[in-house]
């Protein structure tokens, strides 16, 4: 057992200075305004569809993917199936009003759809709280993992984590963060693969005894397992599918950090391209991650297990034991690069949905392409040193509970964004009132459901089904009254709704 060599911190650095140079030499120096958030149209959509590949794909899945299968089963790579249900859905019906109205952001569209600024604003604020204790956690916890294995402080790593992903994000906007971006996931997609073949060419037997293991050991899918529930609010493979679906098209269509990825084009052979890419690499990258799982299950059943083998360390751990010099400090690097990819992207979307959809919508004035540029910097600068504290925080305290906490419930929140969305894209006839009360009375629902409900009463895969129907079936209504109340017979703006 070699563990974090000198040689695995060298190449960990020159990693790391590769990324920074990268992310420099991609910046435009005179990008302004809209450029800053939406890029200047050079980007390839190829690198376009890695960065939201990237972005999904945080270090925490990184860690605990492999976690899931090694200690349980395959159960959870269903939810990647999911995808097969949301890149069709988003592609069908939300890329073509978002590529026609050519949005700035994803709450921009709310603003068009219902001619309320507060609807966009309160849809950047759900955003951006959850993204700062999302950007918070995302850089602690793996910090703590890789420090735990390599000996450099964790404090440490935090701040080259955040320093580094502000200096680009900050120098040179969208541009810079997608080429980066791109750049950090062809490194985890190649380091894992060969991760995945060193493993099995070291497993006696090799890929023959995991497949093994799927039948003799039932690794794959326990017994007890439901396929189909006829009651959509108990657990089964069938509602996971469904659910993740939901979830994952709530992230293609409401969430900034992957909006903004489709308002760099507004050429729809490239939008899709994108969409089908990024659903392909995620399934692929989650079946290597399960792959590896049930490797290291059969490999440490065979050798004996590392020093930190718990669960969600366990990856983590072969890569700095049993991975050769060299490769070890690689395959770390990609751990990292999972954070600083996520980082980079949650820094760009918040100063874009905090100047276009919060600050110019409160100003009374127009903001200039210069001004709305500094905004976006500033906002960037200064919630990344926030994130950096929280982070550093969380590693030196005992507040880890109190964050999931709150990450899960502002994740619950945004998540009902998607019924306001659908409610808008899928009805003529929904109004400002009616999408109001719908996204209080599908919060209020989803909280109590989420924190009063007895545990395990409702599947977490059914939120988003019951938080759209929700959405509906008060926005609906609400809005018919609304109108017949105020003799309101408008339509809704061009290009708005799927009918358009």
């Amino acid at each position: 057992m070699k563990g974090f060599t000198t040689i695995d911190l060298v190449i960990l650095v020159v990693y790391l200075a590769a990324v920074l140079f990268a992310g420099l030499f991609f910046a435009k120096k005179d990008m302004k305004g809209k450029e800053y958030f939406k890029g200047d149209g050079t980007v390839p959509w190829w690198v376009t569809s890695v960065s939201i590949f990237a972005t999904l794909l945080s270090p925490i899945s990184f860690l605990s993917l492999a976690g899931n299968s090694y200690a349980g089963t395959w159960l959870m790579w269903f939810a990647q199936l999911g995808m097969l249900l949301a890149i069709p859905l988003t592609i069908r019906f939300f890329l073509p009003i978002y590529s026609k109205l050519d949005i700035d952001t994803a709450y921009h569209y709310l603003e068009l759809r219902f001619g309320s600024r507060g609807l966009r604003v309160l849809g950047a604020v759900m955003f951006i709280i959850y993204q700062i204790g999302r950007m918070s956690i995302i850089m602690y916890l793996p910090c703590m993992v890789l420090g735990n294995l390599t000996g450099i402080s964790v404090n440490l790593l935090i701040i080259i984590m955040g320093v580094i992903a502000i200096i680009y994000s900050y120098t040179g906007g969208l541009k810079s963060v997608l080429w980066t971006d791109f750049i950090q996931g062809s490194v985890l997609l190649v380091g894992v693969t060969i991760a995945l073949f060193f493993l099995v060419a070291h497993i006696d037997g090799g890929f023959g005894t995991i497949f093994e293991t799927f039948g003799s050991e039932g690794k794959f899918l326990s017994a007890d397992q439901p396929i189909f529930n006829i009651n959509l609010l108990k657990d089964s493979v069938f509602l996971m599918i469904i659910g993740a679906g939901f979830n994952t098209m709530g992230s293609y269509v409401s969430s900034q950090d992957i909006v903004q990825r489709f308002t760099t084009t507004t050429d729809q052979k490239k939008l899709n391209k994108m969409m089908l890419t990024n659903g392909a690499l995620s399934i692929f990258i989650a079946t290597v991650f399960y792959l590896i799982g049930t490797g290291l299950y059969v490999f440490y059943k065979q050798n004996a297990l590392p020093p930190a083998a718990a669960q969600d360390q366990i990856f983590a751990s072969y890569i700095a034991f049993e991975l050769p010099v060299g490769m070890t400090g690689l395959l770390l690097a990609a751990i990292y690069a999972a954070s600083q990819s996520t980082l980079s992207t949650g820094l760009n979307s918040v100063a874009a949905s905090w100047t276009l959809d919060i600050q110019a919508r409160l100003t009374k004035k127009e903001l200039s392409f210069d001004t709305q540029t500094k905004i976006g910097q500033y906002v960037s600068l200064i919630v990344g040193i926030f994130a950096i504290v929280v982070a550093i925080v969380l590693a030196n305290g005992d507040i880890k509970s109190a964050y999931e906490w709150f990450n899960g419930f502002m994740g619950l929140v945004l998540g009902i964004l998607i019924g306001t969305f659908i409610l808008g894209a899928f009805t003529k006839v929904a109004n400002t009132f009616g999408a109001t009360l719908a996204f209080i009375a599908a919060s209020a629902v989803m909280v109590g459901i989420k924190y009063c409900a007895p545990a395990g009463a409702v599947s977490i895969w059914s939120y988003s089904l019951i938080s759209i129907a929700v959405s509906l079936a008060v926005g609906i209504p609400a809005s018919i009254i609304s109108r017949k109340m105020k003799g309101d017979t408008s339509a809704p703006a061009k290009y708005t709704t799927i009918y358009q």
